[in-house]
């Protein structure tokens, strides 16, 4: 079997460099969205690339597992919340299995969060809202529709975009029927503060019928 070139590509790289914040688990609030809001908050002021963007995974028909990342829209004691075509396949496969998990990667911090739990659709007023708050670009891309479906030739993507960008210039207050909003209530959320000398520290949120446990979990 012909020996893999990977491992002398990534023997010896360095992995959780940098000074890295603190994270007094003891002091961390009875709920897990406040100490995500403060987590982001410091992400953001810190200048965390992208700290909105999350991994999202989903299970298909067979039962095996699929991801991507995702953009965060807003999140709440309710739950956190992505959008995506209503017929993408992440749509399809969480109609079918309304189960999925996120995951926060701030690599310039050392942090991680991940969240699991069931995921609902939202109202198609919501979801309009939502639409009609993205940037243009944004919303034309959502318009011309066809997501994960296969494309014959890339060359028919700049019309398609043209088009799309110059029916948004006339018709500003449209919306795409097909955009959809979806909200994953978790019931576990697990933080994870790494420390370059291993002893990383990890709390985990558990939902309870009435409140929410805290649990420290070894490295």
């Amino acid at each position: 079997m012909p020996t893999s070139p990977v491992p002398r590509l990534i023997l010896g790289l360095p992995m959780l460099r940098g000074e890295f914040p603190g994270f007094d688990s003891a002091a961390a609030p009875a709920e897990p969205f406040a100490l995500f809001l403060a987590w982001l908050a410091e992400a953001v002021a810190t200048g965390v690339r992208e700290p909105h963007a999350m991994t999202l995974a989903t299970v298909d028909p067979e039962g095996c597992p699929d991801l991507r990342v995702v953009a965060l829209r807003d999140a709440g004691e309710g739950g956190w919340t992505f959008a995506t075509g209503a017929h993408s396949a992440k749509a399809l496969q969480l109609a079918a299995q309304p189960q999925g998990a996120l995951g926060f990667h701030w690599r310039e911090q050392g942090r991680q969060i991940r969240l699991r739990g069931p995921v609902r659709r939202e109202d198609a007023a919501t979801a309009a809202v939502d639409f009609l708050a993205r940037p243009p670009a944004s919303r034309a891309a959502s318009l011309m529709g066809h997501q994960s479906e296969p494309l014959a030739d890339r060359a028919l993507l700049p019309a398609a975009f043209a088009a799309a960008e110059a029916r948004i210039a006339e018709e500003p207050e449209l919306v795409d029927p097909e955009h959809a909003l979806f909200t994953l209530r978790p019931e576990s959320v697990e933080f994870w503060q790494g420390d370059p000398g291993r002893g990383h520290t990890r709390l985990l949120y558990r939902r309870t019928p009435t409140a929410w446990t805290r649990t420290l979990l070894w490295p």
